[in-house]
């Protein structure tokens, strides 16, 4: 007998709820299926049939991520403000998957993963033709996204102490004007 799709996305979703948990207290060395499994309110046997080891599931939730902004990043925006917008778009779609990458950026995760969401963000820039023939475009987009990425961090890590509304105005007050306390 199948099992109905909604179990089966509810179990995968126990596991990796239960993996996120632990990866934001620990390195990913330190987790076991046993930890996920006891967590998550499943056994052993049952993790398996989702996942072969504790990496896969990481990879899952990784490109779960990556997937999603692919599909939610509006492909037509006009040219102009493209950074301002495309920063708001990715602190939107960041809060949306906000329980992942608490774990995927928090202290435990790494910079494979930053680097991967950094690479898809350019990739979706790269749409809205920025002039490639200019030398200093790839280190503007870099520290764009750099200082997107990292303030976000850093904003999920004093819980939330702006509203996504001043931290995309932060993120563009850095990037256009640089460091002012005015």
């Amino acid at each position: 007998m199948k099992k109905q799709p909604e179990v089966t996305e509810k179990t995968r979703q126990a596991f990796i709820d239960a993996f996120c948990k632990l990866y934001t207290e620990k390195p990913i060395e330190k987790i076991s299926v046993q930890e996920v499994t006891k967590i998550a309110g499943y056994n052993r046997s049952t993790f398996y049939q989702y996942f072969c080891d504790i990496y896969e599931l990481l990879s899952y939730i990784e490109n779960d991520v990556i997937d999603y902004i692919r599909r939610k990043m509006p492909q037509n925006s006009s040219k102009s403000k493209i950074l301002e917008r495309s920063t708001q778009d990715a602190v939107t779609l960041l809060k949306e998957k906000d329980a992942y990458l608490n774990a995927l950026l928090g202290e435990f995760g790494n910079n494979r993963f930053i680097e991967r969401l950094k690479a898809e963000f350019i990739n979706q820039l790269d749409n809205f033709g920025f002039p490639s023939s200019n030398p200093l475009t790839p280190y503007y987009i870099e520290f764009h996204l750099s200082i997107t990425i990292s303030l976000y961090r850093f904003w999920h890590f004093r819980g939330k102490d702006l509203s996504p509304d001043e931290l995309v105005g932060l993120i563009n007050r850095l990037s256009t004007k640089g460091l002012s306390f005015h």
